[in-house]
C-alpha cells in the first residue's frame, strides 16, 4: 500500500531524474522551464556559454533548485550523502527512509531533491575537467541561486578525491551503441533487369561488421549515395567552422 508507493516514488529518484512522474512536480507548483542560455561569457559571432546542463534546463534541476533553498545544511549534506552513493550504483533506499523520518520531508519533497541533484552532478561528471572548469561550474549553480554553501559542497563532489570513483560508475550504466570495427565495399552495375534490357545503373553494396559481432550488408542506390556523401563533407564543414570559434576553444 502506502510503503510501496514510497519505495516505487523514491527508487524511481535514485534510479535516475528522468523517472520522476512530472505530476509530482507540478504538485509542487513546478513549470517546466524555457531554454537556459548562460546570461554572460559572450564569445565570437555573439554566442552566449551554455550551461553544463545544457540548452534547456532540465526539469528536475529547476524543481531542485527552488526546493533546495529551505533546506538545513545537515539535511542537504545528507541528501548529497545518499545522491553519491545512488550515483555509484549503491542501494539507498534504507537512508532515504531514515533522511524522510529525521528531516519532515515529504516524499515528493524527497523525490524532487534527489532526483535534481543525481541529473545535476550526472551530466557535471560525463564532461571532462578539461572542458568543465570548477569556475565556471559554479557561476552555473550561482544562476539557479542555489545556497553557496552548497555549491561548495557540489563542486567537491564533481571535483574531489571521488570523481574517478564516480566517473567510472556512470560510464559502465550509460548505454553504449555497438562500434563499426570493419568496413567494406564495392561497385556493382546491373546490365539488365527483368523490366529494362539494358540497365546499366551502379550501386553499392556495403558490408559493415559490429563490435557486437553482427555484420550487416546492404545495397545503397548511387543517388542516396551521393545525398550520404555531400551530408558527410557538409558535416566536416560545418566541425571545422565551429572549431575556428574562439568560444569553443578549450582554456587551460
Amino acid at each position: 500500500g502506502m510503503a510501496a508507493s514510497r519505495d516505487l516514488l523514491l527508487c524511481k529518484a535514485l534510479l535516475g531524474g528522468r523517472l520522476l512522474p512530472l505530476g509530482a512536480m507540478a504538485a509542487a507548483g513546478k513549470a517546466v522551464s524555457p531554454p537556459y542560455p548562460h546570461p554572460g561569457l559572450v564569445g565570437e559571432g555573439g554566442l552566449s556559454r551554455v550551461s553544463f546542463l545544457g540548452v534547456r534546463l532540465p526539469q528536475e534541476v529547476e524543481a531542485m533548485a527552488k526546493s533546495i533553498r529551505d533546506l538545513g545544511k545537515e539535511t542537504f549534506r545528507k541528501l548529497l550523502k545518499v545522491t553519491m552513493s545512488a550515483l555509484e550504483g549503491k542501494d539507498c533506499r534504507e537512508s532515504v527512509k531514515m533522511i524522510a523520518e529525521s528531516s519532515g520531508l515529504s516524499d515528493e519533497q524527497l523525490a524532487i531533491l534527489i532526483s535534481g541533484m543525481y541529473t545535476l552532478l550526472r551530466e557535471a561528471l560525463r564532461l571532462p575537467v578539461s572542458s568543465l572548469k570548477e569556475d565556471v561550474f559554479k557561476e552555473d549553480l550561482r544562476e539557479l541561486r542555489i545556497p553557496e554553501e552548497f555549491i561548495v559542497d557540489f563542486a567537491t563532489v564533481v571535483f574531489g578525491n571521488r570523481r574517478p570513483i564516480l566517473e567510472a560508475t556512470i560510464q559502465s550504466q550509460a548505454n553504449k551503441l555497438p562500434r563499426v570495427i570493419d568496413f567494406k565495399w564495392r561497385v556493382d552495375v546491373a546490365i539488365s533487369t527483368s523490366s529494362l534490357a539494358r540497365a546499366l545503373q551502379p550501386s553499392i553494396l556495403m558490408q559493415m561488421k559490429l563490435s557486437d559481432g553482427t555484420a550487416h550488408r546492404f545495397e545503397v542506390p548511387l543517388a542516396k549515395f551521393q545525398e550520404l556523401r555531400y551530408n558527410v563533407a557538409l558535416i566536416l564543414k560545418e566541425m571545422n567552422d565551429l572549431e575556428k570559434r574562439s568560444v569553443l576553444k578549450i582554456q587551460d
